[in-house]
Order: structure tokens, then sequence, then C-alpha cells
């Protein structure tokens, strides 16, 4: 396996963990007191908003061209920075 397929496979299966924790603070925000079930929403929201962002620069990613890949991945890496701030902010909340 070749490190671009390596880190595609990495990245996806990175995405799928945090799918996995998105729907696991969904089932918490919904034993939540109706104050903090806003809260704990508006972080979801977010949560899902850069998810898709972030699947949509996987898909670039997954049909770059070799010309193309740093770009790409650069814009993977920050979308995926992005992603990872707004874990951070949620669990905050959560806690």
């Amino acid at each position: 396996m070749s490190s671009r397929d390596e880190f595609v496979k990495e990245m996806k299966d990175r995405l799928d963990e945090w799918n996995a924790e998105i729907d696991e603070l969904s089932a918490k925000a919904r034993q939540a007191s109706d104050e903090a079930r806003v809260k704990y929403q508006e972080d979801i929201e977010r949560l899902k908003k850069h998810q898709a962002e972030t699947q949509e620069r996987l898909d670039e990613l997954q049909h770059a061209s070799e010309a193309a890949w740093d770009t790409v991945r650069k814009g993977m890496e920050d979308s995926w920075d992005l992603m990872r701030k707004a874990f951070r902010d949620a669990f905050s909340h959560f806690k």
C-alpha cells in the first residue's frame, strides 16, 4: 500500500471514529436537561458541519491527481485541525 493510500485509509478511519463520537454525544444530549440540551445541540451541529466539510476534503483527496495531491492533502489537514478543535470545544461542554 502506498503512503497515499495509507493516509486516505487513516483519514477514513478517523472520520468513522468521529462519526461514532458524534452519535455518542447526541445520545448524551438527549439525556441532558432542556437548557444543557440546547447548548449540546449547538455543539453537535457544529461538529456535523465540520464532519461534512472533512468528508468533502476526503472525497477530494481520494480523487486528487498526483499534481494536486500536496495541495489537497494540506486542505485535508487544515480541515482535520478544525474538526479536532471543534471536538475539544464540544467535549469541554459535555463534562
